[in-house]
């Protein structure tokens, strides 16, 4: 809609600065001529912009001019308020700082929006970490957060799981994220992930380094999930399933079923699975009882075989 377009590039200007017809029509996903006649439009409205010829040029909100939040719609709204994650904020040492800006955008608000957004955060609670999973120890996050902001380098001692476990490392920390709760911090040289609940000790020092300018965060997150899921099942286990077991399958393990499964005439089904290890699917299909048969590897299938009968044995002397 034109209304929801004029205020888009209202705020891009108040926020951005000076920018080009051709960066609001790539930003707005609309021509350039598109653009030329919304500018007309908001002259026509009063609204005090600027336009400069030449390669330095672009348009410009007049010093001073701020405009209102009157213009969200009310999902918009919602969706604002239900971005702000209390708990992450927190950690990053931005909880007042989270407050304070969910204050003045309820302030900001018609009072039809208002009470949304009210709604919204009183219906919807947000929780990031998985259950079982016990809180981590971040107490360095804010200034690794600091180095990431202000592009520092930082000396860490930091515990790895082979040996030696704690060594020594000088970073050059390009970036944060938070994934099911825990906190990793993107560094280089490399690049390459760290969690900063491992981060037994850190300095962050006065000397500053220029992060890589190709260098994309969400791209680089995506490759290594990518990488780590392709590195974390290795193998694979021909099995059959009761469809109770199947039932119960997720993730890869689902997907995989879905593509391989094949349905025999007494119900189970006939599927090829990706396991991480012979002992991590020891224990995995160990709990499915009865309902699963290990056909291949025959490795697997005979340690199964052997902890079934030392489990029969134990329970015929009791």
């Amino acid at each position: 809609m034109k209304s929801s377009r004029l205020l888009s590039i209202l705020l891009l200007l108040q926020t951005g600065g000076r920018l080009t017809a051709a960066r609001l029509a790539a930003e707005l996903e609309v021509s350039v001529r598109t653009v030329y006649r919304d500018i007309e439009a908001l002259h026509a409205a009063g609204v005090p912009l600027y336009g400069e010829a030449g390669h330095a040029g672009g348009y410009e909100l007049l010093a001073g001019y701020r405009t209102r939040l009157t213009g969200l719609s009310a999902p918009e709204a919602e969706a604002l308020f239900l971005s702000g994650l209390p708990g992450p904020a927190g950690e990053l040492g931005l909880g007042s700082a989270l407050a304070a800006a969910q204050l003045k955008l309820r302030a900001a608000l018609p009072p039809g929006l208002r009470a949304q957004a009210d709604r919204m955060r009183g219906r919807f609670h947000l929780d990031a970490p998985g259950w079982y999973a016990p809180d981590d120890d971040v107490r360095h996050l804010p200034q690794v957060a600091d180095a990431v902001w202000n592009s520092r380098v930082a000396d860490v001692r930091y515990r790895r799981w082979k040996e030696p476990t704690d060594v020594d490392r000088r970073l050059e920390p390009y970036g944060l994220v938070l994934k099911a709760g825990r906190w990793y911090v993107v560094a280089g040289p490399g690049p390459r992930t760290y969690r900063v609940d491992q981060i037994l000790e850190i300095t962050v020092l006065e000397e500053v380094f220029d992060p890589p300018e190709d260098f994309d965060l969400a791209g680089y997150w995506r490759g290594y999930q990518a990488d780590f899921h392709a590195r974390l099942h290795r193998d694979e286990a021909a099995v059959r399933l009761a469809p109770a077991a199947a039932s119960r399958l997720t993730g890869a393990a689902a997907r995989a079923l879905a593509a391989t499964g094949v349905e025999e005439p007494d119900g189970w089904v006939r599927a090829v699975l990706p396991i991480e290890s012979l002992d991590h699917a020891h224990g995995r299909f160990l709990a499915m009882g009865a309902d699963v048969e290990v056909l291949d590897p025959p490795e697997l299938r005979e340690r199964l075989a052997g902890t079934v009968r030392a489990l029969a044995a134990r329970y015929a002397r009791s």
